[in-house]
Order: C-alpha cells, then structure tokens, then sequence
C-alpha cells in the first residue's frame, strides 16, 4: 500500500487552491498544513504539496520529463467522472485529449484528463465493462 507521495508545486497557494477542492470532492481531508506546503489524506494515503525553491522553479515540470507522469483517482461511476469533467470545463481547467473523450485511456477505461496549476497530468477514472 502507498504511504504518501510527495509533490513539489511552482504556486503554492495556486495549487492548494486547484487541489484542495479536488481532492476534498475525491473524500480526501485536510491532514496537515505549514508555511511551504499542506497534504490531504484518504485512508492511510496521504498526498503532500510543498513549494519549490525559487532556484528551482525555473526548469518547471513536465510529465514527459523522467519522473511522475501523472496521479490517477477513482471517479466512482460514469456519471461521477461526467460530472468532474463539467465542473473543470467550467472552471476553464486545460482537459486534455478532449476528443477522445471518454475513452481516450482505452475502451474499458472511463476517464477525464487534465492538468493541474504546473501541467502535471491528473486523471479521474472508472473502469467499464461491456
């Protein structure tokens, strides 16, 4: 099982904005919170998000880079990742593979990609069988 993964974000406060109302609506909760970063925690998993230092922001992130490609999250139903999709439309969120949608991770996997305030790639999925 995975303890906790941790993240280093360019906008600290960017970000807890982006990830705590996402990860509250996954049932993730408020598990700890400093001056250079906060975590959530479901179960015994726990994500943290801490602020990179400036010297290092300038090479940024990218998900094609060696390292994290992207986080991926249970959706739950159909119509739960349905309706995550309509609110991050709605927030003008970057989706990604639009029109591949909902089946851009295969023909059993139903799932919204998008990325978060640095361009790391998060999914949220459920698996469909026919």
């Amino acid at each position: 099982m995975l303890h906790h993964v941790e993240i280093y974000v360019a906008d600290l406060e960017k970000s807890r904005l982006f990830w705590s109302e996402l990860l509250e609506e996954l049932s993730y909760e408020l598990y700890q919170s400093w001056n250079e970063g906060f975590s959530y925690k479901c179960g015994e998993t726990y994500l943290v998000f801490v602020q990179t230092e400036e010297s290092f922001i300038a090479e940024g992130y990218h998900r094609k880079r060696i390292g994290l490609n992207h986080l991926a999250f249970h959706g739950g139903t159909k119509e739960r990742v349905d309706d995550f999709r309509a609110k991050l439309k709605a927030k003008g969120i970057k989706l990604l593979y639009e029109e591949r949608y909902p089946f851009a991770g295969g023909e059993n996997h139903y799932a919204v990609f998008f990325e978060d305030p640095d361009g790391m790639k998060v999914e949220i999925c459920t698996e469909v069988t026919t």
